[in-house]
């Protein structure tokens, strides 16, 4: 579904009944379609099975209510059968009349229990039906609500992050995308795996169930207005194809891609991937350096951690910062970015700071919220 299909008039805050009124056919068949796939986060309430004893409760305490003030003006009721009324028929008359039976068996003869019936047990019928059918009700509804949601959340999701994959690689990507300010409303889990979907969708993440090296799945997503796509899938085949395929459906976003072989780079590259991280030789290397260095190593992990003591980030240089060597910087500058091209701080070129670079630099980790 693309951008100009969604008008920018349902991209706000809608309640479940204006979304409900302005859902074409087209689009409630599409929402009921998605949501068989799509995991919205789980949300924190009542366990459906405390929420049903506190119904059932309140239901025996009304029912209670009611045969007490039946009993009480017993003298005003007449059964039938015997004439007199106890507590067994107390109780008997107000099961068959919260629930509307109301055999006649058991009859108000008193102008004062007929007011009472009125004014009081009248409510509690409808109060006890409103907790019967209510709950009922909710059952029946909760594939509609699950419905409305999927389409609120597709209407409004724009800019956001697209983490394809929700192994090891994709949970600390997500980890540190939230470590850097990114709000988990802005990322999106696909995988084809049901048990990492479930499993995003605890930790707070909207997520796809289904192949990502299908257009489909990706459109589930809204892939195609996301602002950044990270590819972190098990194998690398399959990360050259999801790469091709949400380059092609969405031609501005960033794509950061991990795969395994230093051989498959150039493949990602060529399929639209902007960054390729290899894995293998990544680990190969800290685990060399670990080897010879068992400090550097610790200090490595601590630096590719986001909020663990120092983080590694890159920022615009302040305008205060133009002219001045990278050396005079408040942070520790490690590179300078100028024009695409990355310059050691060492380097002749990166001497003087210029409007517009950026550096990268180490400095005091964030907290993280």
């Amino acid at each position: 579904m693309n951008d100009e299909k969604r008008s920018p008039s349902r991209t706000g805050k809608f309640s479940i009944l204006r979304s409900l009124w302005y859902r074409s056919r087209a689009e409630a068949l599409d929402d009921a379609e998605a949501g068989r796939s799509i995991t919205m986060p789980v949300e924190r309430g009542v366990p459906p099975l405390q929420q049903v004893l506190r119904r059932l409760a309140m239901a025996l305490l009304i029912l209670l209510v009611t045969t007490l003030l039946v009993w009480f003006d017993r003298a005003g009721y007449t059964d039938n059968s015997d004439k007199s009324v106890d507590f067994l028929d107390a109780a008997y008359y107000a099961t068959v009349t919260l629930s509307t039976t109301g055999y006649g068996d058991i009859t108000p003869v008193s102008d004062t229990a007929r007011l009472v019936n009125i004014l009081v047990i009248t409510p509690l019928r409808i109060l006890f039906l409103i907790i019967l059918v209510g709950t009922t009700l909710e059952v029946l509804t909760e594939r509609t609500r699950q419905q409305v949601r999927v389409h609120r959340w597709r209407s409004r999701m724009r800019d956001h992050v697209v983490v394809i994959g929700y192994g090891t690689k994709g949970r600390q990507a997500v980890e540190t995308l939230q470590g850097q300010g990114v709000h988990k409303d802005k990322i999106v889990v696909v995988d084809p795996e049901r048990t990492a979907v479930e499993a995003a969708g605890s930790d707070g993440l909207v997520s796809v169930l289904g192949d990502a090296t299908r257009s489909a799945t990706l459109l589930k997503a809204e892939l195609q207005g996301a602002a950044q796509v990270i590819v972190a899938p098990q194998r690398d085949d399959t990360a050259a194809l999801v790469t091709l395929t949400a380059r092609q459906l969405n031609k501005r976003a960033t794509i950061v891609a991990a795969v395994r072989e230093d051989e498959n780079v150039p493949l990602l590259k060529q399929s639209g991937a902007d960054t390729v991280v290899t894995s293998s030789s990544s680990a190969g290397r800290l685990l060399g350096v670990s080897m010879a260095n068992p400090h550097l190593a610790d200090t490595l992990e601590n630096l590719m951690t986001y909020g663990r003591g120092l983080d590694l980030v890159e920022r615009p240089v302040a305008a205060d910062e133009v002219g001045r060597s990278p050396r005079e910087c408040a942070d520790l500058v490690v590179a300078v970015v100028r024009r695409k091209a990355v310059f050691d701080y060492t380097d002749p070129q990166a001497a003087s700071l210029q409007a517009g670079d950026r550096v990268i630099s180490i400095r005091q980790a964030a907290r993280i919220r």
